[in-house]
Order: C-alpha cells, then sequence, then structure tokens
C-alpha cells in the first residue's frame, strides 16, 4: 500500500510513520505543515527510506493536496494533523477551528475528489481513516463523586456510542471534524472509518503535555505543576501500541465504523507524576525525592474530571490488546527522555519554554 499520513512528523503521527516503515512494506507519504509541535528528527530513523517521503504542506491548501494525490496516487489517508492541546486552545481557539475543522473539510474534498477518479477497484479499497479523541465524549463520573460511590456497579467507560459532549475549543474542533467525516461517507460515500483514542504517552512527546513536561522539569528542579488537586483521571496508551492499533484499523477496519483504542490504564494526574518521580529517584538519585518538587496549581478551565475507554471492540473485531502496561511503558519513556535531550532542547528552541497555557 502506499499511505498518506497527515501530520506524519508530530507525535503520534511520526510513531504511525515509523512503524509502517520499519513494520511493514507499505510506503508512506508524510504531509505535515512543521507547526511547533512537528519536529522532522522524530524521523530521522526511517527517512533514508525509498518507501518514505515528506511533503512540507498545509492540509488547508486544497491545490497543493491535489498535487500530492496525483503524484504519489495513495491506496489509503490516514488523517492525524491537528492541532491538540487544550491548554493552546483555551489560550487561541482560532488555530484549532482552522486547522482540525477546516483542514479536515479541506482534506476530504480532495480525498473525494481524487476517490471520485479511481477505477472501480481501486476505489473499493480505498480508506480515509480519521484518528480522533476521547475527549470528544466529555467527561464520565468520577469515583470520589458521592453520587458514584453509592452505585453498586462499575463506574461507566466511553463507548463507540457514547454521545459527543465536548468541553474545551480542542475537543469541539475535533468533534466537527469527526461529524464532517461521517457526513462524507453518508453523502458522498467515501469509504471513512473513525477511531478515537485515550491520552497517549511515549518518546518524542512535545514536553507541553503532562508527562514530558514533568520529566523535563523534574531533571531541571524546576516545579511540577498539578492542575487543581490532581484528582483527574486519565486513561494512559502508549504511543507505539496506538500505532500497531491505527495500522491495524487502516488495513482491516470495516468502513463506516468506530473504534476506541485505550491503553487500560486509569490513572489520577497526581498518581502519574508520582509514579514519574519515583521512577526518577531510582534511574537519576538525587539527595531528596523528585515528589518534592510537586506545586499545586489553579486548576484549568472546564477541566474534564475522567476519561476512560472501552476498548472491546477493538480486541474481539480486530484482535489488539496494547503490550505496554503504564509502568513498562512510562519507565520506557523516561529512559527516552534521558538518552534524548537534545531533541528536548531542539524541539522547545524560539517556540516553548514549558511556561503555562491556557489561564
Amino acid at each position: 500500500m502506499k499511505i498518506l499520513v497527515t501530520g506524519g512528523a508530530g507525535f503520534i503521527g511520526s510513531a504511525v510513520v515509523r512503524h509502517i516503515i520499519n513494520n511493514t512494506q507499505d510506503s508512506v507519504i508524510n504531509v505535515d505543515k512543521l507547526t511547533y509541535a512537528g519536529n522532522l528528527e522524530s524521523l530521522v530513523s526511517v527517512e533514508s527510506s525509498d518507501r518514505y517521503a515528506f511533503e512540507q504542506v498545509d492540509i488547508c491548501d486544497r491545490a497543493e493536496l491535489e498535487r500530492i494525490f496525483k503524484q504519489y496516487k495513495p491506496n489509503a489517508v490516514m488523517h492525524l494533523a491537528a492541532e491538540s492541546h487544550v491548554d493552546r486552545s483555551i489560550t487561541g481557539p482560532s488555530d484549532f477551528i482552522q486547522t482540525n475543522i477546516v483542514g479536515t473539510y479541506t482534506l476530504l474534498e480532495a480525498t473525494r475528489s481524487y476517490w471520485n477518479e479511481l477505477p472501480a477497484e481501486a476505489k473499493k479499497a480505498f480508506r480515509f481513516h480519521h484518528i480522533s479523541t476521547d475527549e470528544v465524549y466529555g467527561d464520565l463520573p468520577h469515583p470520589d463523586e458521592q453520587h458514584s460511590q453509592s452505585l453498586n456497579q462499575e463506574l461507566p467507560l466511553f463507548t463507540e456510542s457514547t454521545s459527543y459532549a465536548p468541553s474545551s475549543p480542542y475537543s469541539a474542533s475535533k468533534a466537527s471534524s469527526d461529524h464532517l467525516v461521517r457526513a462524507w461517507l453518508r453523502t458522498y460515500g467515501l469509504p471513512t472509518v473513525v477511531t478515537n483514542c485515550s491520552n497517549n504517552y511515549g518518546p518524542y512527546h512535545f514536553p507541553e503535555k503532562l508527562i514530558p513536561l514533568v520529566i523535563l522539569n523534574a531533571l531541571e528542579g524546576k516545579p511540577l505543576p498539578i492542575y487543581g488537586k490532581g484528582d483527574q483521571i486519565r486513561d494512559w496508551l502508549y504511543v507505539e501500541d496506538h500505532a500497531r492499533a491505527l495500522y491495524k484499523v487502516v488495513t482491516t477496519g470495516k468502513v463506516g465504523e468506530t473504534y476506541n483504542i485505550g491503553g487500560h490504564n486509569e490513572k489520577k494526574n497526581l498518581e502519574v507524576v508520582q509514579t514519574i518521580c519515583s521512577i526518577l529517584d531510582v534511574l537519576v538519585p538525587k539527595v531528596t525525592s523528585y515528589a518534592e518538587q510537586i506545586a499545586y496549581v489553579t486548576d484549568r478551565p472546564g477541566h474534564d474530571r475522567r476519561y476512560a475507554i472501552d476498548a472491546r471492540k477493538m480486541s474481539n473485531d480486530l484482535n489488539w490488546r496494547p503490550q505496554e502496561t503504564f509502568e513498562t511503558g512510562l519507565r520506557k519513556t523516561i529512559e527516552w527522555y534521558l538518552a534524548n535531550q537534545e531533541w528536548c532542547q531542539h524541539v522547545q528552541d524560539g517556540t516553548y519554554q514549558r511556561e503555562r497555557l491556557g489561564i
């Protein structure tokens, strides 16, 4: 296959590109605008492959997208290009509307134009895979809430049929893009599939997100910021497990279906930070514990309390399960950041110095 991957220089996108080049015989056309979070250094290990091509293009540029489709003739699209940081969306929602909604619309139309001209068999085999987030569902009951404690049953999880209730400009823009993709299937017949994933973590993660931010701040002796009480719960998914799942969906998933991808790792934010500190205490010991750097700060506006994914459909229908536990994946992540300080410095130079956003 020839797979066009949008956002392939980003965190999840680069993991997908590396997975495809290193573990399959397929080719990748990486289309990325190279915003602050896109970094070609994340793809050094595959850039010399004759099955890899890079195009620095904005997905809002219809003419350039049409050129790429005509030049490379892909068999599938994996759409990961997105603005993705909630705090950044609170500070400046405009980029999220432009990239996540207008960009997805533009890509859908360029894809539809290309797909309409394909021979019948190629049209049938083609896939447009839209990669989204569990944040479109809003939040779930929290175990600390009074009404939850009175229920003699397990707390609910996000399923593929959970209603949308986005809370932030980011999640609202992703919800909008999900609806567009499903509408292009229903109205135009474009063969689409959608996935919604839980919080990813792992190597090459831009340090505005919780886990890399805490790792780097800890090593530099800076405060480790905890929003509110740190009791917000997230389901954590190792990025390389996610990449395997996404490839499984684009190659074997059923047109029109939605698949939720989760790591089966519900953790409170405070617990995540404490675990990072414990691992660093072993790997890079100092006189006091890194946990003493934890600092509680004002909570994020509209902060969702709990996310949790029911990934049984991925397991039952596509035979996918995460290979990493949270503990093994987190240790691998920390060891990677310790060994790749140069990457960390390059990705922050001139763009972001781990300051608080979204206040």
